[in-house]
Formats: C-alpha cells, structure tokens, sequence
C-alpha cells in the first residue's frame, strides 16, 4: 500500500493480520480501503449491505483496492441478533435478484448439500474425525441430507456471528466480510442465528419478521447446515491449535444433535 503513503494517506491495519484491509486518513476523510476485494463489493454497496463503495482503483502493483466510507461504530451484541433488523436484513439479501445475479456472473454454483457433505468429508482430520461426537453428526448428516432445487438457492453470507454485524454511530446496520459468500440454501445462515442466538420459543416470532413459516422442512434443513458449519469450525480451531475454542464447538454441535432429536 506504498502508494497511499506517497500520496499522504495514513493507514492503520484493522481486520486481523491479513494486511488486506486499512484505514484510511487525509485532511480528516477516512476511508476502508481493501486489497484485492471481490467485485461482489460493488453489488453489496448498491444494495446498501455493506457501506458505500466510493471508489475501486488498480495501483501500480497490479493489485485492485476498494475504498468505501469509514464507519464508525460496533458489531452487534449476541442479544441484539435477535432482533427485527437483523432478521429484516438478512431477508433482504436472501432475496436481493441483483446480489445473485453478481454471483453467477462472477461464475459461482449452488452450494448443494451433497458438496458440502463431501467438503467436511474429505477435510477433517483424523483426531476431529474420530470424535464422538463428530461421528453423530456426521451420520445425520449422511441420513438426513436435504434434497435442494438449485433454483430454490439464494446469496448466503456462510458467517453470520455477531462479530460480522456493524451498527454505525448513525444507527445503520451492515453485515460485512463477505469472503465466504455462496450462493445456497438460505438455511444455511438462518440456522446459524437461530441456534446460536435465538431462544426456540421465539423462532417462530423471528421468522414471521424475516418471511418464512417455521415448519418441520425450514427445521430439518437448518439443523443440518447447523451442524455442518459446526464441525467445519471445529476443524478450523483444531488447525490453529485453538483446543479451548474447539471444545466449545463440540459442545455446541452436541446441543445441536440433542435439540429436537426426531426432526
């Protein structure tokens, strides 16, 4: 990002290690710039998911930086997810023409169950795979895959913790770091909230706000992605040697095979 020094830019890394992401300081305008963003950024901005895209630019490097307005602000709290808004938002996307458009343009196929189920498959290793309770999910995974129209599948975010959830000091609500984009089942994410976040008295009142009756289908196929990004973060946090984290994905994936053991 040299080139933005010389131009007089200060730059502060935010988002990690990954160098890839900066903020942005020149005669008090702040920006988010981004190395190398998918163009999928221009799509979100336009829908008003992610903060607005002000400018794209390939610098001398070769490599493309995004820049969008500096948002001050705060992810969500875990209570606050269960809120309308988010359920308003993520309706939105699921049934956002423009975003899935990008997507297919930009060349992505349907996330189907069957790919997803072969990922974890031929992913896990030995010691994750030799779990337990690993091994139960993975055979209700194996009996109870859902069978999904392609045309039935929307733009999934994949990672909806509370962490990737912005409310700017402006009271505007964005979900950002769309790396993991898909295009798939919606139940995918909504799984993810409502197991995560939400208390099961209060699905069907969440749902209602986001557009979906809650029926035996809609469960069946949340509690399948559920466990199917459990075990995926399970094998992540065993990668990085993070075992705390880990235990506490397995705990999770546990409660999620016990809740409503005959759907």
């Amino acid at each position: 990002m040299e080139h933005f020094y010389q131009l007089g830019w200060t730059l502060d890394p935010v988002g990690g290690a990954s160098g890839e992401a900066y903020k942005a300081e020149q005669d008090g305008r702040k920006l988010f710039l981004k190395r190398n963003a998918s163009p999928f950024l221009a799509a979100l901005s336009a829908e008003g998911i992610v903060p607005k895209l002000v400018w794209t630019k390939r610098i001398e490097t070769g490599e493309v930086v995004t820049a969008q307005h500096w948002k001050n602000g705060r992810e969500l709290t875990r209570e606050e997810m269960h809120s309308e808004r988010v359920a308003s938002l993520m309706k939105k996307i699921h049934t956002s023409g423009p975003l899935l458009t990008m997507l297919k343009k930009l060349g992505m196929k349907p996330m189907l169950p069957d790919l997803l189920l072969n990922k974890i498959q031929t992913s896990l290793s030995p010691k994750v795979n030799a779990h337990h309770t690993v091994r139960s999910a993975i055979q209700y995974l194996e009996n109870e895959m859902p069978l999904i129209d392609e045309a039935f599948c929307t733009v999934c975010h994949g990672d909806v913790n509370h962490n990737n959830w912005l409310l700017s000091d402006q009271d505007e609500l964005y979900l950002v770091d769309w790396e993991g984009a898909m295009i798939a089942d919606p139940a995918i994410d909504l799984g993810m909230i409502l197991y995560t976040y939400v208390e099961p008295d209060d699905w069907k009142e969440w749902l209602e706000v986001y557009g979906k009756p809650l029926d035996r289908t809609l469960m069946k196929r949340m509690k399948w992605y559920t466990l199917v990004q459990a075990i995926t973060m399970i094998q992540w946090y065993e990668d990085h040697k993070r075992f705390k984290d880990m235990n506490d994905w397995i705990i999770f994936l546990n409660k999620v095979i016990q809740r409503d053991r005959f759907i």
